[in-house]
C-alpha cells in the first residue's frame, strides 16, 4: 500500500477514550465470522433500531425521497425510507464480512457485468477513474472486485482516529492505495501510474470548487474536480455501480468509457456525471445512502431543505 499519510496506530488508543470504539470493532470481529445469513439477519435488526433511535438521519432521508421521487404517494415515499435505513443496518454487517470476514466468504456469492472494458483499458495502460457513489454495498463491492483487480480507496478522515485506522488496515489487506480525499496530487499521481481509483462525486462538499447541477431535477452542488482530474491524471471514466440483489449476491456494473470528457464546460460536465449516478441510483434506490444531505448547499436566495422540525 501507497504509506501516504495513512491514519497511524497511538499508544493514546489505549485510553478510556476508545475504549467504546474497541468494543464495537470486536463485535465486528466477532459477526464477520457468522454465516452471511445470519449477518444479513443481524443487519435488518440494527436497521429497525436506526429507524427508531437515529431521528435526524431518518428525516433527511424522507426530505431526499421526497424532494426526488415526487412521483409516489406518500406512503411509498415512507416505505422507501424504511428500506433505506435498513439497508444501512444491513451495510454495517456487510462492512464486517468484508473487512474482517474470510477472504473468500464471498467469492461465490456475486456476478459482474461489464468488467471486460475495464480489463481492456488496464491492458492498454490506461489508468482509470471509477466514476461510482455512496451506496451501502461499498465495502462488500470493495472485497469482490479485490478478486478481480486492486482499485485504490479514497477515504475521508474520520473523527475517530481508532475507527480510522481499523478500518484502513483492514481496507489495505485487499485494496490499492489510500488516499484521502482532499489530496488531489496523490490521486493524479497514481493516475497517471495507471491505477484504478474510485472515484465518488456525489456528496454535497460546499460552493468552493462546485457548481450547480441538476440531480433528480435539483439543483445540487457538484463537484468540478472529476473532470479536473480526469483530465490532469490522463485517465479513463467508467461509471461504476454495485448492488445487493434479492438473493443475498453482489452485482458489480462496469459502464463503457466516457468519450468527449471533459468537455471544457464545467456545468455540462458535473450535468452528465449527475446523470449518470442518477441511473445507477435509480436501479436500487433503496440502497443508496440518502441520510446524508445531498442538496444543503443551496442556489443564492433559495432557502434550505433540512430545517429541524
Amino acid at each position: 500500500m501507497d504509506k501516504h499519510n495513512p491514519p497511524e496506530f497511538h499508544s493514546s488508543f489505549y485510553g478510556p477514550r476508545f475504549w467504546p470504539t474497541w468494543l464495537l470493532l470486536a463485535f465486528f470481529r466477532l459477526c464477520a465470522l457468522l454465516p452471511v445469513p445470519v449477518n444479513f439477519a443481524i443487519g435488518r435488526f440494527i436497521g429497525a433500531i436506526f429507524y427508531y433511535l437515529a431521528r435526524s438521519r431518518r428525516r433527511i432521508a424522507a426530505t431526499n425521497i421526497a424532494l426526488c421521487f415526487p412521483e409516489l404517494d406518500a406512503q411509498s415515499q415512507q416505505q422507501m425510507v424504511r428500506a433505506v435505513v435498513r439497508n444501512c443496518g444491513i451495510s454495517i454487517m456487510e462492512s464486517s464480512m468484508a473487512l474482517w470476514g474470510q477472504v473468500d466468504k464471498l467469492r461465490n456469492r456475486h456476478h459482474m457485468e461489464g468488467f471486460e472494458q475495464l480489463a481492456a483499458l488496464q491492458a492498454n495502460g490506461q489508468g482509470v477513474i471509477l466514476l461510482g457513489c455512496h451506496f451501502t454495498t461499498m465495502d462488500p463491492a470493495g472485497r469482490v472486485f479485490s478478486y478481480h483487480a486492486k482499485p485504490d480507496m479514497l477515504y475521508r478522515k474520520d473523527p475517530n482516529p481508532l475507527l480510522a485506522y481499523a478500518l484502513i488496515k483492514a481496507r489495505e489487506q485487499y485494496l490499492g492505495s489510500a488516499i484521502v480525499f482532499s489530496d488531489t496530487r496523490q490521486l493524479i499521481k497514481n493516475l497517471r501510474q495507471k491505477h484504478i481509483v474510485w472515484y465518488a462525486p456525489d456528496q454535497d462538499y460546499g460552493k468552493d470548487n462546485s457548481v450547480f447541477a441538476p440531480f433528480f431535477g435539483i439543483q445540487a452542488a457538484t463537484i468540478v474536480a472529476t473532470a479536473r482530474i480526469a483530465q490532469l491524471g490522463r485517465a479513463a471514466v467508467v461509471p461504476y455501480a454495485h448492488y445487493r440483489e434479492d438473493n443475498g449476491h453482489y452485482k458489480l456494473v462496469f459502464g463503457a468509457p466516457l468519450d468527449n470528457f471533459p468537455s471544457g464546460d464545467d456545468v455540462a460536465d458535473a450535468t452528465r456525471i449527475n446523470n449518470i449516478i442518477e441511473d445507477m441510483v435509480r436501479v436500487k434506490p433503496d440502497q443508496y445512502l440518502w441520510v446524508h444531505r445531498r442538496f444543503k448547499t443551496r442556489p443564492p436566495g433559495e432557502s434550505g431543505f433540512y430545517k429541524k422540525k
